[in-house]
């Protein structure tokens, strides 16, 4: 698979999955776990160049679901802690937390 595929598909995943997570009364937690794995497999194989392009907003993206996720996984739960492995700056503080972008 080409790197912008590879991108494209990491992309979709993970937006996908904080769209799925973001504060609502029904999530699955039984889906989370190959989810995640498929999201971290995604962002393991792209390119570090890539990587270091779009990290912050990989920060915020998986930041976001994150912040979703711990009121019902909690903060030690293995999916937290996968997604946690993606990110390298400071989180969103809140599923709510988008910046303003003009």
């Amino acid at each position: 698979m080409g790197n912008y595929r590879m991108l494209y598909d990491f992309a979709a995943k993970a937006g996908a999955l904080e769209g799925y997570v973001y504060p609502k009364e029904k999530v699955d937690p039984r889906y989370l776990p190959a989810w995640v794995d498929h999201v971290v497999e995604g962002y393991q194989a792209l390119p570090p160049e890539a990587k270091a392009d779009f990290q912050d907003l990989c920060d915020a993206t998986l930041g976001r679901t994150i912040a979703s996720l711990l009121p019902l996984l909690g903060e030690e739960h293995e999916v937290i802690r996968k997604l946690r492995s993606l990110t390298k700056g400071a989180l969103p503080s809140s599923p709510d937390d988008f910046p303003n972008r003009q």
